[in-house]
């Protein structure tokens, strides 16, 4: 079943096409992904989703329902998380969950919320006083007390220390076993090969690849990446004809070499150098990732 349909959506603000003609669906139970660099249209996509933002054309559904057309009825039954979301400075942690409870008609314990974003030792703390990622994990805590059908979570872990994002991870793993829905941007790679079941790849408001992680990966690469960081080779086309090696990609003095037959591509690679003369220092071999899906389709690393 489709909880989020989206049709040919368009969104500008003056000459920027913040989204430029995005289309996907969301099934329930399910946790998509939107996975684009800083400036892609992921947080545009979401205002016109939960109804912030008055599209300028398209067809937009969540939960069978237009969210311009009936914001209250939709509202009721998501919880959001936005990047940017204001708090009252003299309420405290507690204040603020209890007070956002109160706007949905089935929302999970106070208490619970609180917890599962691990902020139980700052309930009598007004928010003010919060630091950057406990601000963040609060807003996560005002999406889950909303205990809604589908959550919207745009970049939730952006300033998190590594131990929270992992907690939160589990949070959202747990939501889709529940059966929830969950819409979630990043930027983070790590982030969305382990939850998304599905990703829509977004660069510049269109969508640029849309599928699992494993097949978008399996998609545009069955090679294997030796990267590697050095100025003097950085420009060396000798590169690309070195046995196994399918394609070359620099980004900087860092050099992508994806190929098909490691053992062989390595040693030629290293006789390479020392018959220059130099030494490649840290040489790193790993599987393709989503981050080399954006790199080959878009030319840039996504985090740029």
């Amino acid at each position: 079943m489709e909880c989020v349909v989206v049709e040919d959506l368009y969104k500008h603000f003056g000459q920027v096409r913040a989204v430029d003609g995005l289309s996907f669906t969301v099934s329930q139970g399910e946790v998509f992904g939107m996975l684009g660099p800083n400036g892609a249209g992921k947080t545009t996509t979401v205002e016109c989703l939960i109804g912030l933002l008055k599209r300028d054309s398209g067809r937009v559904e969540v939960l069978g329902i237009d969210p311009e057309a009936d914001p209250v009825s939709m509202k009721s039954r998501i919880g959001v998380q936005l990047q940017t979301a204001a708090m009252f400075p003299r309420l405290t942690v507690r204040e603020v969950v209890k007070l956002y409870a109160t706007f949905y008609p089935d929302p999970l314990g106070i208490d619970e919320a609180i917890s599962l974003v691990g902020l139980e030792e700052k309930v009598n703390t007004q928010t003010r006083h919060l630091s950057g990622g406990q601000l963040q994990r609060l807003s996560v805590a005002l999406a889950l007390v909303a205990n809604g059908e589908i959550v919207f979570l745009d970049e939730p872990t952006t300033g998190m220390d590594p131990q929270a994002r992992r907690a939160l991870w589990d949070i959202i793993e747990n939501m889709r076993n529940s059966g929830k829905t969950i819409f979630l941007t990043t930027h983070y790679m790590d982030e969305a090969e382990r939850l998304c079941d599905r990703v829509a790849v977004i660069d510049k408001g269109k969508v640029i690849a849309l599928g699992s992680p494993a097949q978008l990966i399996s998609d545009n690469f069955s090679e294997q990446a030796i990267e590697f960081t050095h100025s003097q080779l950085a420009d060396d086309e000798h590169l690309e004809s070195l046995p196994g090696v399918t394609r070359r990609q620099v980004e900087g003095e860092t050099v992508i070499l994806y190929t098909s037959e490691v053992a062989r591509t390595m040693g030629s690679l290293i006789q390479h150098a020392q018959d220059a003369g130099l030494d490649l220092g840290h040489v790193t071999v790993r599987t393709a990732t989503l981050e080399d899906v954006f790199l080959k389709l878009t030319g840039r690393r996504i985090r740029e």
